[in-house]
C-alpha cells in the first residue's frame, strides 16, 4: 500500500485484510493493531470488512445518509496518529480534555474527526491546503 496516497482499494484491502488477520488470531504490525483497535469498536463494519469483494464494490452517498466506512475507519487512523506525535501542536491535549468531558476516547475522536471534515471541505473547496490553525481552533470549540 502507498504510504500518502492509497487507492482506494488499497485502503479497502488493508481494513479487510487487516480484520481477517485479527479475527483469524494472526501477529499485526503497529498499524493494523491500531486499525484492528478501531475496527473492534466498530461492529457495524464487521461483515462488510469479512466480504472484500462486496468492499471494493460498495460505493456510498452522503446524499442519501451513508457514511463510508473505510473514509471513517481512516479518520480514526488519521486522528490517532495526529495525536500520537501532537501535530497540529495541542491536539493531544485538546483530545485528553475531551476524551475526560466526554468519559470516551471513542466519542472524542467522533467529535473531532467532524472538525477534520468540516477543514478538509473547507480547504477542498478552495484549493487550499488544510489550515492547521483553522483545525485546531475548531477543536479547543470542543472543550
Amino acid at each position: 500500500m502507498a504510504i500518502f496516497n492509497p487507492t482506494r482499494e488499497e485502503v479497502r484491502r488493508f481494513f479487510c485484510d487487516t480484520w481477517k488477520k485479527k479475527s483469524d488470531k494472526h501477529v499485526l504490525d503497529s498499524m493494523e493493531t491500531l486499525a484492528g483497535d478501531w475496527m473492534e469498536q466498530h461492529p457495524e463494519y464487521h461483515t462488510l470488512l469479512l466480504d472484500p469483494e462486496s468492499a471494493l464494490e460498495q460505493d456510498y452517498s452522503p446524499e442519501r445518509g451513508e457514511t463510508n466506512p473505510f473514509l471513517h475507519l481512516s479518520m480514526h487512523l488519521s486522528i490517532s496518529e495526529q495525536i500520537s506525535i501532537n501535530q497540529p501542536p495541542g491536539i493531544k491535549e485538546v483530545a485528553e480534555k475531551l476524551s475526560q468531558k466526554l468519559g470516551s476516547e471513542h466519542e472524542a475522536q467522533h467529535r473531532i474527526m467532524e472538525c477534520l471534515g468540516q477543514v478538509m471541505w473547507e480547504a477542498q473547496r478552495e484549493g487550499k491546503p488544510l489550515n492547521p490553525e483553522n483545525y485546531l481552533e475548531a477543536l479547543k470549540k470542543l472543550i
